[in-house]
């Protein structure tokens, strides 16, 4: 616990004091704040080849790549992309020896590859995954798994029909800390759950997407007639190309890129499978830079009680116009503490209220008559004997190892799963699990309605 939060600790423990009634004082006990450094599971060194492509190498493609090839025994061969600059930077960041295209098809044409990356816009996804998939190859496709629900069906439909391997590329749910978070969480140390809030908040301009457009972007380097796929036909436009996230055609907005980091967490660590009904609002606040998707996000999540766990709500935020300087949580409420995650670490503070209620202060006590509030205290300090009049609170945090990248995790985790057979991590019912919420979001905000959704079924009711 911080000096800071000490001092108002203590504060609070005098002003309750003050408020308490003749006789009656609940101790409040303190435990020092441990912090326990989570270690990553240890891993052979596999001996087996695995070549992998990827398909879009934009900032999520090439990051992708340079941490899926630090995973003994991978290989990277292929990528494709629209846009020239990106195919020559392909070579001068890996090697003359990638072959680079900017037809997806050539690639999954090709026998020697064994898995695709899919790092594309949105509105790509699900075609590239399933043909994939049908070529024989694995996929890792990046979050949101897909723009629309029904193609999500169709992207389950396909890992089913093909058995191929399929991730999802939202890579905190391999983390060691959500994994720990996840067995504090089972184990009761909050209690009963009963509200999440989450925000991912940011201030800066790349951290609204407006991205950096390279001086030859051109008709003649990028192919924009293919990158608007069946969305409407216009004139080439650069802006649109480089900052797509901007636009309802071809993203998802904040709820596609933020939210479903929030809500597979969520998922994740407590096994619900979404939330019944999702309400949002939010508005344009900063950037009207031309993009028509928000900028600031807040929605409520209505999570239906189920046999593993009862109802309980779950607000989210994101606002790109954040003057406080931008920041990030999820905060699981229960009754008896909260769990709050950072990225790769988390804290639980334990909040545990006395068997005793308390009186005076603000208390009807102090209406009785004075030979009814000595009667009440001896009856009170017999029924409350002991120490049931006091208050705990204890915390403690957790943190994966300084340099932990749970992007290499998720990828080891799905490298893994080519070569045992093991389950993914996040696959794609879970991929649309997390995705339909998000995408329901941008519904409800558009709309002005409550979207009502099927968890089991991940359909629209």
């Amino acid at each position: 616990m911080s000096e800071q939060s000490r001092r108002k600790f203590i504060k609070h423990i005098g002003s309750t004091a003050a408020l308490l009634g003749i006789g009656q004082l609940a101790a409040m006990a303190k435990e020092q704040e441990t912090v326990h450094l989570l270690q990553p599971e240890k891993r052979i060194a596999a001996n087996d080849k695995i070549r992998i492509a990827c398909v879009g190498m934009g900032i999520m493609g090439f990051g992708d790549v340079h941490t899926a090839i630090k995973v003994p025994g991978v290989e990277f061969v292929a990528a494709a992309d629209l846009y020239d600059g990106h195919l020559t930077r392909i070579k001068e960041e890996f090697g003359p020896q990638v072959y680079t295209t900017r037809d997806y098809r050539e690639i999954l044409k090709r026998k020697d590859i064994d898995a695709v990356i899919v790092a594309t816009p949105d509105h790509w996804h699900d075609t590239i995954a399933i043909a994939a998939m049908e070529a024989g190859k694995a996929v890792y496709c990046e979050k949101p798994m897909v723009q629309q629900i029904e193609e999500g069906h169709k992207v389950i439909a396909a890992q089913q029909r093909t058995k191929a391997v399929f991730q999802v590329g939202s890579q905190r749910v391999s983390s060691i800390a959500l994994a720990e978070a996840r067995k504090r969480y089972q184990a009761g140390e909050i209690g009963q759950l009963n509200v999440v809030e989450a925000r991912m908040d940011r201030h800066s301009a790349l951290g609204a997407w407006q991205y950096s457009i390279p001086p030859d972007a051109s008709p003649a380097t990028i192919d924009f007639d293919t990158f608007l796929k069946d969305t409407a036909k216009m004139p080439f436009d650069p802006v649109r190309f480089f900052r797509w996230r901007n636009y309802q055609a071809y993203g998802t907005g904040i709820p596609g890129d933020l939210f479903v980091h929030l809500i597979s967490g969520l998922h994740f660590i407590t096994g619900s499978l979404g939330p019944s009904s999702i309400y949002a609002s939010g508005n344009l606040v900063q950037w009207k830079d031309g993009r028509d998707v928000p900028d600031t996000v807040v929605a409520i999540f209505n999570y239906p009680e189920t046999k593993e766990h009862p109802a309980f709500q779950m607000t989210l935020r994101v606002n790109f116009a954040d003057g406080s300087g931008g920041g990030e949580y999820t905060r699981l409420i229960g009754t008896d503490g909260v769990l709050e995650l950072g990225w790769n670490d988390f804290k639980i503070k334990k909040h545990k209220l006395p068997e005793a209620p308390g009186y005076g202060g603000w208390d009807t006590y102090n209406t009785f008559p004075k030979a009814q509030q000595d009667l009440f205290v001896k009856n009170y300090n017999a029924k409350y004997a002991g120490n049931k009049g006091e208050a705990i609170e204890t915390s403690s945090a957790y943190a994966a190892p300084k340099g932990y990248d749970d992007r290499l995790e998720h990828f080891t985790n799905f490298f893994e799963s080519m070569r045992t057979g093991k389950p993914v991590v996040e696959d794609a019912v879970f991929g649309l699990r997390a995705a339909g919420p998000a995408l329901l979001t941008n519904e409800s905000y558009f709309s002005k309605k409550i979207m009502n959704w099927d968890p089991v079924t991940m359909k629209i009711v």
